[in-house]
């Protein structure tokens, strides 16, 4: 009930006012100055201050944005929704870029660098320094939300479940290689996977950022390129269904398609799949990648912003485009399947290879969405312990731990009730956030003008 009522349509509307009131006030800025973003994003500022590249700190965002939602999501999305649900991811994006864009301004602009260099950023800093000392009350809700996101569901249980049930159903979908525990039987692939990503995981996150950040530069546009490429020839093989696909999503995200009388109910029903979907997969408003993005080498905010806006773009424009016309032309969503099953049967019946092969592609994606997603939270939720606890060194190693061993112990706990509490800590970490965003609007509206001018003048270099 909870859940129902802080993800429902208050929240959401919310999160697409700020998006459209920043848009407004930047004045179509992820629009105009997308070309230049994609610039920043691969070109690093020279001599700036920070722990980590930009892109660094881009693909550590990325790294928790960019997980199995880009799969199962989308098909949920569809699923319910409708063809028109894509659409209104779009929208969802193309709003979401401008809240993503005042995240990644506020965090450089109010950060702090201790005396080792060691970056503390994120919205607790922006609403304590930047709205004032008596909203540390704000700050420490937002923080002490973001630490039940990573321990209690989303950074750890459900990913690690998902990638051994990914695991189990290619190697051992028939449970013949089983063993008890406390009277449930699993299957030796589910310990095996568990053993295997609790290791990994263990060996990237005690190196800290750094390391979190060199291997998500590795993994994300590995994971994600092969994922695209996988889609791209699933559109090449289908590409005279390609225009009817995107006309069917217009016309569906407009009640085109519904029945005599219908039609207001399938836009409302495309549009509140479509947009909850497109907030939930890449987390603008939520408040998480301006942790990530405070840890860049910069000195610049407007630049670091661009930079940020670019993960909303290349996770729900490109990737979950992606999935969505391939689950749109092969008609994979009219085929009364849920989950995984509508991307699987998509990629089996558009893919000219065999059921087996396509199961293995959609496994290994799975695989790297959901393992880099387990790194990425383990550093947000870090952070917000980091901010709590006043950087508390024996809290820190103990939460560390706890972090790996929930890591192990998912895939054998039941995940429902993980689920339902992790997306309240997610939606409550939102709100703290979308306030300090919108009374800081001002400070981000000038920080970008003044950039531009000083580009414009040439007394900054790009």
């Amino acid at each position: 009930m909870i859940d129902g009522w802080v993800w429902g349509v208050p929240l959401i509307v919310l999160i697409l006012a700020v998006g459209i009131y920043l848009t407004i006030r930047l004045r179509g800025l992820q629009i105009r100055k997308l070309p230049k973003a994609l610039k920043y994003m691969v070109h690093n500022e020279e001599g700036g201050e920070g722990e980590v590249t930009s892109f660094g700190a881009l693909c550590t965002a990325l790294s928790a944005t960019i997980g199995t939602g880009n799969i199962v999501g989308v098909a949920t999305a569809i699923v319910a929704g409708g063809p028109g649900a894509l659409f209104w991811m779009w929208m969802a994006a193309l709003f979401g870029m401008a809240t993503k864009f005042a995240e990644g301004v506020l965090a450089i602009k109010y950060r702090m660098l201790d005396e080792t260099g060691h970056a503390l950023g994120g919205p607790f800093y922006y609403i304590e320094n930047g709205m004032g000392k008596q909203w540390r009350w704000l700050a420490k809700l937002f923080a002490f939300f973001g630490v039940g996101v990573g321990i209690l569901g989303i950074g750890t249980i459900t990913q690690v479940n998902g990638i051994a049930s990914a695991v189990n159903n290619f190697f051992d979908s028939n449970n013949a290689w089983t063993f008890q525990l406390f009277g449930k039987d699993y299957s030796y692939t589910v310990l095996i996977a568990a053993i295997i990503v609790t290791v990994c995981v263990a060996l990237v996150i005690i190196g800290g950022i750094q390391r979190i950040a060199s291997v998500s530069q590795v993994i994300v546009p590995f994971m994600a390129c092969i994922y695209v490429a996988f889609c791209v020839l699933l559109l090449i093989m289908n590409v005279t269904k390609i225009p009817a696909a995107f006309v069917l999503i217009i016309q569906s995200a407009f009640g085109m398609r519904a029945v005599a009388g219908g039609a207001l109910g399938a836009i409302i029903l495309a549009m509140q799949k479509g947009i909850a979907r497109g907030i939930f997969s890449n987390e603008a408003g939520l408040g998480s990648a301006p942790i990530a993005a405070a840890a860049a080498q910069t000195n610049e905010p407007v630049r670091q912003g661009l930079v940020s806006m670019t993960g909303t773009f290349i996770d729900t424009i490109v990737i979950c485009t992606m999935t969505g016309f391939s689950i749109v032309l092969t008609g994979a969503y009219t085929q009364g399947l849920e989950g995984v099953a509508v991307t699987a049967y998509a990629f089996q019946s558009g893919l000219p290879f065999s059921a087996k092969v396509c199961e293995g592609i959609l496994m290994l994606c799975l695989i790297f969405f959901a393992f880099t997603t387990i790194l990425g939270w383990d550093y947000y939720s870090e952070r917000c312990l980091e901010y709590l606890t006043g950087k508390h060194e024996l809290t820190m190693k103990v939460y560390r731990w706890l972090y790996i061993l929930a890591v192990f112990i998912g895939p054998f706990l039941t995940v429902s009730a993980v689920w339902t509490i992790a997306d309240i800590f997610n939606a409550l970490m939102a709100l703290p956030n979308l306030v300090a965003i919108l009374a800081l609007s001002g400070v981000v509206v000038a920080e970008t003008r003044h950039y531009f001018k000083r580009l414009s003048e040439g007394s900054i270099r790009e």
